[in-house]
């Protein structure tokens, strides 16, 4: 029974983390938010209810890495590129943290090179805001995850798409897999010398052809240093053809299947449905709201929080329209085309 409560606990932890920001108003949002968005999927009635419960907040765009799949990556970005203001975003978080249960620190961009990250963090955090961020784990060390465990935050997903440095550098341009494994030991560590539960340590596996291989050793990697979870990803590919590098060979692990034609497509069907539209919104480091993470380059603008509030953003006529055309018309919208629900592995 040892061996079974140590596997069980970190999930145990961390939903005991997620129950614990609930309030009877977050709840009472969340029902709303529930009623309405049955009333859209079954009667296309689209108009939610309830204020949004999740948010993801773009700290940079700014990336150390080159990922060739990624805006950041590529430095490829149509739209402006910045870092957070203190200022306006604790604005925000005063004005949506009665309804808000759970925040990403995340968008575009590496978080940890915004040097205000974790004091963004906490100030969420003591607002009773589930807090979490993704990062390429080459800012961790011993200081640095201290500082993290201190900060509050619930979760960390940390990206890890090699067991060694050829295979991982095939993807993750200009990184260093020893800076992961060393930032993830010092995480795990800074958790048991401070005596904390949290953060949920997720090691990210995003499976691409030179990759794929090394499935089982990333899962005794991860058993082995003790992390909370090892998740399989699918990847993003832009243009996916017979000859792309990056599709794996597995078809399980791809986001995309092959037709009989030679062309490839999106395994996630195209249904006139999108559950992300009633449970939450992007928030851009300029104070842009876009409807989905999938909108790397804000091309759906739905407000600005630096004009309006987020309550009133979303239930703005735009974001009415838009929501409208993803209950009806998803098949038009070109963010949706690489969409992943439905395509994602789990270890």
């Amino acid at each position: 029974m040892a061996e079974i409560a140590e596997i069980i606990l970190p999930k145990y932890q961390e939903y005991r983390n997620l129950l614990k920001k609930w309030t009877f108003f977050k709840l009472y949002q969340a029902l709303l938010l529930g009623v309405s968005y049955i009333l859209a999927r079954y009667f296309k009635i689209i108009k939610p209810w309830g204020l949004p419960l999740t948010l993801s907040i773009e700290p940079t765009t700014a990336c150390n890495l080159g990922c060739p799949e990624c805006p950041s990556g590529l430095k490829s970005f149509s739209r402006p590129t910045g870092n957070l203001k203190k200022s306006s975003y604790y604005s925000w978080v005063d004005s949506f943290s009665k309804h808000v249960h759970y925040i990403n620190f995340y968008f575009q961009g590496e978080p940890f090179i915004h040097t205000e990250l974790l004091d963004f963090v906490k100030y969420a955090s003591n607002k009773g805001i589930y807090t979490s961020t993704s990062t390429n784990a080459h800012f961790l060390n011993q200081r640095t995850a201290e500082a993290v465990v201190l900060s509050g935050l619930d979760r960390i997903v940390i990206s890890i798409d090699g067991t060694d440095q050829a295979t991982y550098e095939q993807y993750r341009i200009n990184g260093n897999l020893s800076k992961v494994i060393d930032g993830t030991q010092a995480l795990m560590d800074a958790k048991k010398k401070l005596n904390s539960s949290s953060p949920f340590v997720i090691f990210q596996f995003l499976v691409v052809k030179p990759n794929e291989h090394q499935i089982e050793d990333v899962l005794k990697l991860g058993e082995s240093m003790g992390v909370d979870e090892v998740r399989l990803k699918t990847a993003q590919i832009y243009n996916p053809t017979d000859e792309h590098h990056l599709i794996p060979t597995v078809e399980k692990y791809s986001r995309y299947k092959r037709d009989s034609d030679g062309t490839y497509r999106l395994k996630n069907a195209y249904r006139n449905e999108c559950l992300r539209m009633w449970l939450g919104a992007v928030i851009t480091w300029d104070g842009k709201v876009v409807p989905c993470c999938f909108d790397k380059d804000a091309k759906h603008q739905m407000g600005d929080l630096n004009q309006a509030t987020l309550a009133d953003i979303w239930k703005n006529n735009d974001y009415q329209s838009f929501r409208k055309k993803v209950f009806t018309q998803r098949k038009q919208i070109d963010i949706c085309s690489n969409c992943s629900e439905g395509t994602k592995v789990w270890a």
